[in-house]
């Protein structure tokens, strides 16, 4: 698969595109030249609120345009940096992401939000030891919240420390025992140890829990379609997606249940 050019390289050609004293070879400009060039115009306003919430709405290549902007005119606009990582992310841009995250890092070593944002890129990127780190740093800021519990899990997992991620998990779900989220992530971890009932059971008070949307009712049809209960995942995923990918995802489903052929690469996920 091709590396997707970084975000930092792109940024460049922008700037090197856009700047009118920026020029391949030609005369030299002496210092006469120079003193009646005209001024450089002034850094453009920063985004307002309005703008910013009016983005957030829009879809994530629409969302990344506009704070690729907005982060261009200001690298240290921290806002804009999760939102960009959060957008390249949501395009499956995960090399990207992580960069952008790491980005805010530079300006914002203990930003908590940034550090998430890197470790989800991290795990999404399939590079989930470097997601480790992070996230140790995360759960010493803020060892209350279940998030980097959760994600640390998943990189434990990813990593081959089945014991490490189900110490995670069993931690995560103390503090947040009614997390949608953590639920049907702890469910897929279950379904990939092949522990099908009681990942159903998390799966399915996941999905009926107040907060829970598609992600979840989509995890539990996987975790319905991995026991071979085909026809009642099938209702779950045609509820969310359109003909084509629900045909798709069935096929998968159907593959992924063939004896010998599950696994938690069957069943993993990018989680948020």
């Amino acid at each position: 698969m091709c590396r997707k050019p970084a975000l930092a390289a792109t940024a460049l050609a922008v700037v090197m595109l856009a700047s009118p004293a920026f020029a391949w070879g030609g005369k030299k400009t002496d210092a006469k030249q120079a003193a009646a060039a005209p001024a450089q115009p002034a850094p453009a306003p920063k985004a307002t609120a309005a703008e910013r919430a009016a983005a957030d709405r829009l879809d994530p290549l629409a969302r990344a345009a506009f704070y690729a902007r907005v982060l261009d005119s200001d690298p240290r606009d921290v806002d804009a940096g999760l939102k960009l990582a959060k957008a390249l992310r949501a395009m499956g841009r995960n090399e990207d992401a992580a960069q952008t995250a790491q980005q805010v890092l530079v300006v914002q070593s203990d930003n908590y939000e940034g550090l998430l944002e890197l470790a989800r890129a991290h795990i999404g990127a399939g590079a989930a030891f470097y997601a480790l780190e992070p996230l140790t740093q995360a759960m010493s800021i803020n060892p209350k919240d279940w998030r980097p519990l959760s994600l640390a899990a998943i990189a434990y997992e990813a990593t081959r420390q089945p014991d490490q991620a189900t110490a995670a998990f069993d931690a995560a779900l103390k503090l947040a025992p009614d997390a949608p989220a953590l639920l049907t992530n702890h469910a897929l971890f279950l379904a990939g140890r092949g522990q099908t009932q009681a990942a159903e059971a998390d799966a399915r008070r996941a999905a009926s829990l107040p907060g829970a949307g598609p992600q979840e009712r989509q995890n539990l049809a996987l975790v319905l379609g991995l026991a071979g209960r085909f026809d009642e995942a099938e209702k779950l995923i045609r509820r969310d997606l359109p003909p084509e990918q629900a045909d798709a995802n069935l096929a998968y489903l159907r593959a992924a249940s063939a004896p010998g052929a599950r696994s938690w690469g069957d069943v993993q996920r990018t989680r948020q």
